[in-house]
């Protein structure tokens, strides 16, 4: 068996965007030495060589700034009338499956991807979409995660493209970019230009009408096969929140 990594480090990087930066407080071994001693062990009684131990803590860190997934409460409070679900309310079973990589990486920057690319990708490579895969696409744009403008690059799914995806029984789906639809500023730039209110974050909102997650932040598809791989995205266990961080793995026999 062999397990690829597709999950993005974290820690601090001053390059991040000022809404992605993690800060985190590492306590040496020092640190705890104080604290054992005033819950009440002498000195005298510290196991010899005993060095305390270390700890880390977390000052901040938003539940989308790394990779992570994304429950439906995130794209909206209901989905087709009704609740929305949290992120730990999402059956674990949609975070293990079959995987599926779709390579979009000759797509340009603001071309949205759409049903004909994923058709035309799949018949080219003779693949299949099965019920309760899960879809990773692959812009290549994770070279540029850690720089200040991650955010503002690359290709993104369409709306129409998504819903593709959730009508050939994918319930979960991911994208090596910062986001699942096109860059986030551009969009924005778009529907000012345009005066379409129909343009900003059209694939996230795909989910008021379906459920479905995705996974936003992936990095090393270019690591995998197209199939015959497992991928497993359990995400942390926070209760009421809109998405989680997750470590994203694939899954694969060596021997295949």
């Amino acid at each position: 068996m062999k397990i690829v990594d597709l999950t993005k480090p974290i820690k601090y990087n001053k390059q991040d965007p000022w809404f992605m930066r993690v800060r985190i407080k590492h306590k040496t071994h020092k640190n705890s030495r104080w604290l054992i001693r005033i819950l009440g062990l002498p000195f005298r009684l510290f196991p010899k060589n005993f060095m305390g131990w270390a700890d880390d803590t977390i000052k901040k860190m938003g539940v989308h700034s790394t990779t992570h997934i994304d429950a439906p409460w995130h794209y909206s409070p209901v989905v087709n009338g009704k609740r929305a679900k949290t992120i730990d309310e999402i059956p674990l079973e949609w975070c293990f499956g079959e995987g599926l990589v779709i390579d979009m990486t000759h797509k340009d920057d603001f071309d949205p991807i759409t049903v004909r690319d994923i058709q035309d990708f799949l018949l080219q490579n003779q693949l299949e979409i099965r019920k309760d895969m899960i879809v990773l696409i692959r812009t290549g744009r994770d070279r540029f995660n850690g720089t200040k403008d991650f955010h503002k690059k690359g290709t993104g799914m369409s709306a129409e493209a998504t819903e593709w995806l959730i009508d050939q029984g994918v319930k979960v789906m991911g994208i090596d970019a910062w986001g699942w639809d096109l860059p986030l500023p551009y969009m924005i730039e778009q529907a000012k230009k345009t005066n379409d209110p129909e343009l900003f974050w059209e694939a996230h909102l795909v989910g008021e009408r379906k459920e479905y997650c995705h996974i936003e932040q992936l990095v090393n598809l270019g690591a995998l096969p197209f199939t015959g791989f497992k991928v497993a995205v359990f995400p942390m266990k926070i209760v009421g929140a809109s998405g989680a961080p997750a470590r994203v793995v694939a899954i694969f026999d060596e021997k295949q």
